[in-house]
């Protein structure tokens, strides 16, 4: 059987998780996780349930307790510390795209839930920092003659909804939303990646700093391919919201195929017609 490729060097995210927290402008480069807690806050005051025993997946366990003081705080680790059946709601915060193997997450959050209950997931989508890794490819290309990773690879909306399908989850719904913050520079830019704790743990990264060559143009190819006309520099985050259920027999089922006792004609209220014979 094939072992999962690591993505992930798990050891580098948490020290650049540890220094994103002794930052001072740490707070500030948050916002993502502010927005994304604010918005599973709102889908949750309108689902018509009292949940009792939740938990939250996140690597900044500090900030997302906000979300319901009552719950358990669990690791963003390969194995997550969450107990069979023991949930009626999981909430895995803004730590997914870090994971070696997403599926293996969403498999544990379903299997921690009782039966009927509820998961959510929120996460950076494929088009989050495109920019950024536009600038950077190209930059290192010309100075170098080649490329490394650096900035890590992110999902497309289509790819998690089938996840979760894969997942086992009932009613499973992908949807997104897009976010434009502008920054006064490109080192503005990288500086709030860093106090995020966002920066590049790759495993296959390059273990040496970028040079400043490299990053010099970077800028300069940031700047001139989607600077504003004021001098700003727009950076696009993509927003993925999974939601997904627990199987219960009380949910919705699929009609079986044939199994119809209204003609689709007769429900549209049209004339029904026998197709062309071939030839």
């Amino acid at each position: 059987m094939a072992e999962t490729p690591i993505l992930t060097d798990r050891n580098a995210l948490i020290r650049h998780r540890d220094r994103a927290r002794r930052l001072p402008g740490h707070d500030a480069a948050m916002f993502l996780h502010r927005l994304a807690m604010t918005d599973i806050q709102e889908r949750l005051s309108e689902v018509n349930r009292t949940f009792t025993a939740p938990a939250v997946v996140s690597g900044f366990p500090d900030l997302w307790q906000d979300l319901r003081p009552d719950a358990v705080l669990v690791p963003d680790e390969d194995v997550l510390a969450l107990e069979p059946g023991a949930h009626d709601l999981v909430v895995h915060a803004m730590a997914l795209h870090w994971a070696n193997d997403p599926l293996g997450q969403l498999v544990q959050c379903r299997r921690a839930l009782r039966p009927d209950g509820l998961m959510l997931a929120v996460l950076p989508g494929g088009r989050s920092l495109h920019q950024l890794r536009t600038a950077l490819a190209e930059a290192e290309a010309r100075v170098t003659g080649g490329l490394s990773p650096r900035v890590l690879p992110m999902a497309e909306i289509r790819d998690l909804g089938g996840l979760m399908q894969r997942a086992g989850f009932a009613l499973p719904v992908a949807d997104s939303w897009q976010q434009t913050v502008e920054y006064r520079s490109f080192p503005a830019l990288l500086a709030d990646l860093r106090a995020a704790g966002e920066t590049n743990a790759l495993a296959a990264r390059l273990r040496r700093p970028t040079g400043r060559d490299v990053l010099a143009t970077a800028g300069a190819i940031y700047a001139e391919s989607f600077g504003t006309p004021e001098g700003r520099l727009p950076a696009t985050a993509e927003l993925v919201f999974l939601t997904g259920w627990a199987p219960h027999d009380s949910q919705q089922q699929p009609l079986r195929p044939g199994s119809a006792k209204v003609r689709l004609a007769d429900a549209l209220g049209v004339p029904e017609s026998p197709l062309p014979e071939d030839g």
